[in-house]
């Protein structure tokens, strides 16, 4: 099977690049799974339950996120309604929504997402490698596996990949917003890139005005962020998989460019 991982949609410029490009990439590419980080859909900075829903009527079986799942408190509520809106699984337990879903496929393959945030310059949260482990015991059974390690370095989310080998099909890291050239499969059947990077505007700094950022380098005084506007990339990656074995047999990463407003 196929699965097709969106990486992170930011602001309106995000949503549009995947609303006029996922029917052609699901078609084209023949994507029997698809999977996005939907955490800054909101103008940037969070999610909202009517942005989610409009991502899930284009197609998009799962949608995983980060810490900035948390900024419009409108959403708290529908993570609980929603099993298909993920958090990162290593927030407290009491808190809204859940880390992993199991969703059937196109095919009719049994799918399950996990969804794992980092802790180095990040919140405060429960160890993502523990909680990993406890996650992949309460999924047993499921074969096709598929991670969003959401972190800010390389060398967590590299260590990630090395301890899912061989027991997930696919880890791939979001947040930084910049595409990693190194998309491979791990020794053990895992395919891996470190980040995904971001499906938004490319015009700025992560999806930002860059004025702003600048300012902001130069003066450490506190700025207002704006989505940046001009040029757009849709940045995904498919992963190929063995459906009775769960291993992965080929990644690559998919890029859309095209010129905004």
């Amino acid at each position: 099977m196929r699965i097709l991982f969106i990486g992170d949609i930011f602001a309106s410029t995000g949503r549009r690049l995947v609303a006029e490009h996922l029917p052609f990439i699901r078609d084209n590419e023949q994507i029997d799974f698809v999977i996005a980080n939907a955490e800054n859909a909101a103008g940037g900075f969070g999610l909202t339950p009517p942005l989610a829903q409009d991502l899930f009527d284009l197609g998009i079986d799962v949608l995983t996120s980060g810490n900035h799942i948390w900024d419009k408190r409108e959403i708290y509520d529908y993570l609980d309604k929603q099993p298909r809106l993920l958090r990162p699984a290593n927030y407290p337990a009491d808190m809204n929504g859940r880390g992993v879903v199991v969703v059937d496929s196109r095919k009719g393959v049994r799918v399950a997402v996990l969804n794992l945030q980092g802790r180095t310059y990040m919140p405060s949260t429960d160890c993502p490698f523990r909680k990993a482990d406890e996650l992949l015991k309460s999924i047993e059974g499921v074969k096709v596996i598929f991670v969003d390690f959401h972190a800010e370095v390389t060398s967590e989310k590299i260590a990630m990949g090395w301890h899912l080998d061989g027991r997930v099909s696919a880890m791939v890291g979001t947040h930084t917003h910049i595409p990693t050239a190194d998309s491979r499969i791990l020794p053990h059947g895992t395919a891996y890139q470190t980040d995904c990077g971001m499906t938004g505007p490319y015009d700025g700094v992560i999806g930002v005005e860059k004025e702003p950022v600048i300012r902001k380098f130069m003066t450490a005084l506190p700025v207002r962020f704006e989505a940046a506007r001009g040029m757009a990339e849709l940045h995904a990656v498919i992963v190929d998989v063995e459906e009775a074995t769960g291993r992965a047999l080929a990644i690559k990463r998919y890029t859309v460019k095209q010129n905004g407003n």
